[in-house]
């Protein structure tokens, strides 16, 4: 690919086809609900199917229902290049998280089909299944089934086939994942499956989820990697007593030991690197009665940054936290960790130069977040590519990109593949 082949995909056919999926499980606020091989789920995987076969694509399942549309490419043994995100949702999430890397990846093939762009490899455009785990927990469930073998041990012990299977759904436990697969029409090949020997490199655009392109004023985020991360369960052991009755002098209470152990951590932590970020999501509360003092709180700690040193400190304060707190004991145990996964150097380098072609203002980020890609990355060759989220949000209605940038990530997408191709 010369410097001056460069392509740009359609502004009028993207702000189309997000009108379209928006309306696939439309919760009527300007977001969506759209669970994993539900009804509106199934919706969305037929326009899929339907726009793909109309450019001539062909179309594929495996045995966790991942959709595959490829156009052939000049020689077709070569392994391809695939583009891939979900078309699920979380509960009232937004119309722009996973569903953007479908429609960039599908708008890479129209913009190809419609300039009959030569290329040697065969380009796909993947859904991958179960993305969020809102329905079938664990999110990230297909990509953790397919790059199984690839997967750290402590991760791929989490997504064995057959317990993936066996997932129940959070609404009606009588209901498995095994189900709704059997039941949804796209249960495929084995065969088909995303693999190494068929496919050469793996790219997927998304929304970043936060407010760092927006407030540099970037266009692009050429992503780097996927941030380390641990996450521990940090508890305090207190003694139940009446409300009414326990002066206070004579409490043991274990919500404000909690408290004060959340708020020695905060201050810690914020002594440590800027970027680190960390986030206490759940709190389990014993007996949780509002006439009884509480005598036991268990809270998650979530904590992310690119450099394991940072991370060793942040588990070196957990461990030296005080072991006792207004007449509490306290405890920690770790609950589970990443190590910080980096993307492909030579597709980021495709993407780095198909972004500066273009002229779009852009920047080096990370991903704070877990998808598809990073399961993806252990496997192949793997990068993402980011746009800006309005206001930083993300998993929740407000949340939304402009048809501009949506389509500029796919032009970019686009460029990088191309230079992919020409390898």
């Amino acid at each position: 690919m010369e410097e001056t082949d460069m392509y740009t995909c359609s502004e009028a056919r993207m702000e189309d086809k997000i009108k379209t999926f928006s309306t696939f499980g439309d919760a009527g606020h300007g977001g969506i609900t759209r669970y994993s091989l539900s009804t509106e789920a199934l919706q969305a995987r037929a326009e899929f199917v339907k726009r793909m076969e109309a450019i001539g694509a062909e179309i594929k399942s495996d045995d966790m229902a991942c959709l595959y549309a490829t156009l052939k490419g000049s020689e077709p043994d070569l392994p391809g290049i695939v583009m891939g995100s979900h078309c699920d949702s979380v509960k009232n999430g937004g119309n722009y998280d996973g569903i953007l890397g479908v429609m960039g990846a599908m708008e890479v093939l129209e913009t190809i089909a419609e300039n009959n762009i030569p290329h040697k490899h065969n380009i796909t455009a993947m859904i991958w299944t179960n993305e969020e785990g809102s329905l079938y927990p664990p999110s990230m469930m297909a990509s953790g089934v397919l790059c199984y073998d690839y997967l750290p041990e402590d991760i791929r012990v989490k997504f064995k086939h057959e317990d993936m299977l066996n997932s129940k759904s959070i609404l009606d436990p009588t209901q498995t994942f095994g189900m709704a697969l059997e039941a949804s029409g796209y249960k495929g090949d084995k065969a088909n499956r995303l693999n190494p020997k068929d496919y050469k490199a793996m790219f997927e655009l998304h929304i970043e989820q936060g407010p760092i392109l927006e407030a540099a004023g970037n266009d692009v985020g050429v992503v780097t990697c996927v941030l380390g991360m641990v996450c521990y369960r940090i508890r305090t052991y207190g003694q139940a007593d009446h409300a009414g009755t326990t002066p206070m002098k004579y409490r043991h209470d274990a919500l404000y030991a909690a408290a004060k152990v959340l708020e020695y951590l905060h201050e810690e932590f914020d002594k440590l690197d800027p970027e680190l970020v960390y986030t206490t999501g759940e709190i389990v509360l014993h007996p949780d009665v509002h006439t009884v003092i509480p005598d036991y709180v268990d809270f998650s700690l979530d904590a992310r940054h690119e450099d394991p040193k940072v991370i060793e400190q942040v588990v070196k304060i957990i461990e030296n936290m005080p072991k006792e707190v207004v007449g509490c004991t306290t405890g920690y145990e770790p609950a589970w960790t990443r190590d910080t996964v980096y993307y492909d150097k030579e597709l980021v380098g495709y993407v780095q130069e198909a972004v500066n072609e273009l002229g779009y203002s852009n920047q080096k980020i990370n991903s704070g977040a877990g998808h598809d890609a990073q399961f993806c990355s252990y496997m192949m060759p793997t990068t993402m590519i980011f746009v800006p989220s309005k206001d930083g949000h993300s998993h929740c209605e407000p949340e939304f990109t402009s048809v501009k940038q949506c389509t500029q990530g796919a032009s970019v997408m686009l460029n990088a593949v191309l230079k992919c191709d020409a390898k």
